[in-house]
């Protein structure tokens, strides 16, 4: 029997398609070590999708005749700015942009919007200015493997939005994520705050680069990204 991957209408991201995240850490299960994860069409919710591997690494992830996405290993290069305090993130998040406003206001990661509150709630804002963005995250206890620390794909999803918001800057501009690169460095504990903290990496075109990372209260740096946005037309 192929393998099949289901993305449960809990983890969206627009509201009709999967967190891109979260979609990318699911996929990337099938790759040992750092993956780089490629999204190429948006990932349908509650719909089993076959996992096709292939014998030079790589895999794929199809919805019948559809490519949703393509992960292959790849050594992570990312220079990681010093995390900030756990302080100045709870600060940041007061400077989130879309806490109105918000094109996908029921995003598992970054939605203010969620019914049942039960999305991650990181709210990334600009530390200083917008060289620097950071939110505070408490992880649930639902997201947790049985050795308390948070699952891997919980872990690409927490990497994913605060990316966003750093590409964009100031800009008013929406964007969906097209490529995640990431690497876990440690196991995430589940028990203790934690800081996300995104910084941009330049832009081609419509085309924006962005680096994420997740750390301890005290700046340890648990897992790091890579991102690459698309600009919506208009």
């Amino acid at each position: 029997m192929p393998d099949t991957i289901t993305i449960p209408a809990r983890f969206n991201g627009p509201a009709d398609s999967g967190n891109g995240g979260y979609s990318c850490g699911r996929l990337a299960a099938f790759i040992p070590g750092p993956a780089r994860v490629r999204l190429h069409a948006p990932p349908p919710l509650d719909t089993p999708l076959e996992v096709v591997r292939h014998v030079d690494g790589h895999v794929e992830l199809r919805d019948r005749d559809t490519l949703v996405a393509s992960a292959w290993p790849a050594p992570l290069q990312l220079d990681v700015p010093p995390a900030p305090t756990l302080a100045q993130a709870e600060d940041a998040a007061t400077r989130f942009r879309f806490y109105e406003g918000h094109l996908f206001p029921t995003c598992f990661v970054c939605g203010p919007k969620r019914p049942a509150h039960d999305g991650l709630g990181i709210f990334a804002g600009p530390v200083s200015d917008w060289s620097l963005l950071a939110a505070p995250w408490r992880p649930a206890p639902d997201l947790l493997d049985e050795a308390g620390a948070v699952r891997a794909e919980f872990v690409w999803a927490a990497l994913d939005c605060p990316g966003c918001f750093a590409a964009i800057g100031e800009n008013e501009r929406t964007a969906v994520l097209g490529e995640l690169h990431a690497e876990r460095l440690a196991a995430v504990p589940g028990d203790q705050p934690l800081v996300a903290f995104a910084w941009p990496l330049g832009h081609d075109g419509r085309k924006m680069f962005a680096g994420t990372a997740l750390a301890t209260a005290d700046g340890v740096v648990l897992a790091r990204a890579r991102a690459v946005w698309i600009a919506l037309r208009g």
